[in-house]
């Protein structure tokens, strides 16, 4: 599924630095530093939606018990969590479930381009950390109204789905829990900025992903 080098949204690439002030890398690399050291169960990686959920009393209520280390930037596409992951954040760690969230911000890619994005990300953790079940979470619908971007990343969760179907070290978990009204609008109260959630929905969000990773970690233990 376009996987390789003709695929740039699988092609391990760091995030351009346009702002000129090293933000990116200087997050990777306290990542990089943040793992060792530490045993976490649980590994969240990904963009924004994984970044925020930890400024959030859900990720604390309900992740941190777990053990979890959480590994997200805001704005990363598959191409930029593939050079982070290549390049040392799970280096020094053996987390038994890694969730991984990322997609959305893949713009002028293909749905299959970006699936193809998705399924080297888990090569590459498969490869590295061969004991952890891979856990992806399917995009979220985006934008008030329908949109090309809400299109692309239903398709992409349908060509994930597929892909992931024969697999016994990774599974996709939909945490969408209807976040597109009858008349095709999503609320602000669910996504504040139309892309970004809401404490209210990453409650929503997060009650069956906790119950998956617990699930999850159960089947891992001896």
């Amino acid at each position: 599924m376009s996987c390789g080098d003709d695929n740039p949204a699988a092609t391990p690439t760091p995030c351009e630095d346009v702002q000129g002030d090293g933000r990116w890398m200087s997050m990777h690399n306290r990542f990089v530093s943040d793992s060792k050291g530490k045993e976490p169960e649980v590994l969240f990686v990904g963009d924004s939606l994984v970044q925020l959920l930890h400024e959030f009393e859900v990720w604390r209520k309900l992740f941190s018990p777990l053990h979890t280390l959480n590994f997200g930037i805001g704005g990363d596409a598959t191409q930029h969590v593939l050079w982070r992951l290549i390049n040392g954040e799970v280096d020094h760690i053996c987390p038994k479930v890694v969730v991984l969230w990322v997609g959305t911000n893949n713009h002028g890619h293909t749905p299959e381009q970006i699936c193809g994005g998705i399924m080297a990300i888990i090569n590459v953790i498969n490869q590295r950390l061969p004991q952890a079940h891979i856990l992806v979470l399917g995009l979220l619908p985006r934008g008030k109204s329908p949109n090309p971007l809400r299109d692309r990343n239903a398709r992409v969760n349908t060509l994930v789905q597929a892909e992931l179907a024969p697999l016994s070290f990774a599974s996709f978990l939909d945490v969408d829990p209807g976040f597109v009204q009858p008349d095709g609008s999503i609320l602000h109260q669910d996504l504040y900025d139309y892309l970004h959630l809401t404490p209210q929905a990453y409650q929503r969000v997060c009650r069956p992903l906790h119950a998956r990773v617990k699930a999850l970690l159960e089947a891992h233990a001896p």
